[in-house]
């Protein structure tokens, strides 16, 4: 590996459900720079593995990259997926993806090592490495997304699981009742993701209906439409139902951490997307939950934050799998 120069090449693959990307970037003192960018569609598992062969060629004779000058390569990939082996196991957004060892075909191809982690880890990372979490040594990174995953890092280093399966907070059950979120009513993801807030806003709207009230911010014929991001714009707009809504997804947010907080006792929380948005709006129900509910001398070490890499972190992602590798 050429390091001559101060600094690091590494290349990161983004696999998801409609896009996928071949990322090119550099890490010199801590830093890190993408440095360029190939986007293809997701199409037939055979289609777009080769489209990734092919665009990793083009990328790496663009820049005159090597397996001496190029110090390994990250995968970002939605799970299951087993990173010690490599193999991407039928993902639920990649039909046809069934036991692809990805980590294999990808060496062969290049000569550069290559690591492979599940979409949150590898955010986890790219937070961890060089964003919000940077410096710490216990943190927790939580998606808050389209659903609600989570990557953790323990005394300095990618906390995996047994098999690939640590980090599935969104699964955890909150309240008997609830939206649905990971297949379970009232669980962690179901209050606190996208698809959950979206849910809790349809029954909320629907209810207010029927005692003939009336939703500025959602005609009652698209309710059915509604999403996290309508009721995040009229939340802010000081909408009471809105309000009400996030406040909801507030206060679980915080019993769910409350748990996180007790059982891993880490240094940091970061969290992104919806969160990161409406942080102002969220966090002082959030705080008070946590300040009640968890353990004091814990909570007490703990901060939580909001993302920092915003709409770099997918980009990052995959780039941070590469730097991680030892």
């Amino acid at each position: 590996m050429d390091t001559t120069k101060g600094f690091t090449r590494l290349l990161g693959i983004d696999i998801g459900g409609t896009k996928c990307a071949i990322i090119y970037g550099i890490e010199q003192q801590g830093e890190l720079q993408v440095k360029d960018k190939i986007r293809f569609e997701t199409t037939k598992v055979d289609e777009t593995l080769q489209n990734i062969m092919d665009n990793l060629t083009i990328m790496m004779t663009r820049h005159g990259l090597t397996h001496e000058n190029t110090s390994a390569i990250g995968i970002s990939c939605g799970g299951p997926l087993d990173s010690k082996t490599g193999v991407v196991m039928s993902p639920p957004n990649l039909p046809g993806w069934d036991n692809i060892p990805i980590v294999k075909m990808v060496e062969n191809h290049t000569g550069i090592r290559v690591g492979l982690q599940n979409d949150a880890n590898a955010c986890a990372l790219a937070e961890w490495k060089f964003g919000a979490g940077r410096g710490t040594r216990n943190m927790v990174f939580m998606t808050f997304g389209t659903g609600l995953g989570a990557g953790i890092i323990i005394n300095g280093e990618l906390y995996s699981g047994t098999n690939d399966n640590a980090g599935e907070l969104g699964h955890i059950r909150l309240a008997s009742d609830g939206p649905i979120g990971y297949g379970k009513r009232g669980s962690f993801e179901g209050f606190c993701s996208g698809g959950g807030i979206a849910q809790l806003a349809r029954q909320e709207i629907t209810e207010a209906y029927r005692q003939g009230k009336s939703v500025p911010w959602c005609a009652e014929k698209d309710i059915s439409d509604v999403n996290a991001r309508i009721v995040a714009e009229a939340a802010q707009l000081d909408d009471p139902l809105a309000r009400e809504i996030f406040r909801i997804s507030s206060d679980y947010l915080g019993m769910g951490l409350s748990i996180v907080v007790d059982i891993l006792n880490p240094e940091m929380i970061v969290i992104g997307s919806i969160y990161a948005r409406n942080e102002e709006m969220m966090r002082p129900v959030m705080q008070a939950v946590m300040d009640r509910e968890a353990l004091p001398g814990a909570n007490r070490v703990c901060r939580v934050v909001p993302a920092a890499l915003g709409e770099q972190i997918g980009d990052f992602a995959s780039l941070s799998i590469a730097a991680n590798l030892k």
